[in-house]
């Protein structure tokens, strides 16, 4: 099965071995963003409610969210903390949004369902935003350090990521041609009989 989501002009064509829904066959990491494109307070907030509103082991909540929109300085200091990469597409965004979690190494289940709480949000919101227009890419290459000092984030939590909302250039052509060669690699995903199991380790789950 395929499904071929729109944002703007491009297209993403994604082959599944069933139905999915379509907020998330259409879900894709897009780079080209429409610099002129904003998100008002409403979308925003509507976002940050999925990720609120996300599954969480033992009702503990650790995720915490830091939010800057193009042109405050939250999002200045974000995109300072940017690796090169990231930072040649997404000051493009709309939003960023650091997501941060528990950093208690000394409690092993804390910190490890801490980050998969962070996941379980992050992965809402991309949702989220699709369903809204606009696309989700998720960061991990920026300055932990940097966002630690510029946010005073306190001892025992630790940035995870860094999500760019952005709506989707309606001209491609405006792009960078990197970006747009980007954007334009097909998504890949391994096989099902790759990694669903049953019975034994390696034997496809069928």
């Amino acid at each position: 099965m395929s499904a071929s989501p729109t944002l703007g002009t491009m297209q993403q064509s994604t082959e599944t071995a069933a139905w999915v829904h379509e907020l998330i066959a259409g879900r894709w990491s897009a780079r080209g963003f429409d610099a002129a494109a904003t998100i008002d307070d409403a979308e925003l907030t509507s976002i940050l409610e999925a990720a609120r509103w996300a599954p969480t082991w033992g009702r503990i909540q650790p995720v915490r969210l830091v939010v800057g929109r193009r042109g405050d300085s939250t999002f200045g200091a974000l995109t300072a903390s940017l690796n090169r990469g990231n930072a040649s597409w997404a000051p493009a965004a709309a939003a960023y949004i650091l997501v941060c979690t528990t950093d208690e190494p000394e409690d092993a289940a804390k910190h490890d369902y801490g980050a998969v709480d962070a996941g379980l949000a992050l992965s809402q919101m991309i949702l989220q935003a699709e369903a809204l227009g606009f696309n989700g890419h998720p960061m991990a290459g920026f300055s932990k350090a940097s966002v630690v000092e510029a946010f005073e984030i306190p001892e025992g939590v630790r940035p995870m990521a860094i999500l760019a909302v952005g709506r989707l250039a309606e001209d491609p052509s405006s792009l960078a041609d990197e970006i747009r060669e980007r954007d334009a690699w097909p998504r890949e995903r391994l096989p099902l009989d790759q990694i669903a199991f049953a019975e034994h380790w390696g034997t496809p789950f069928s």
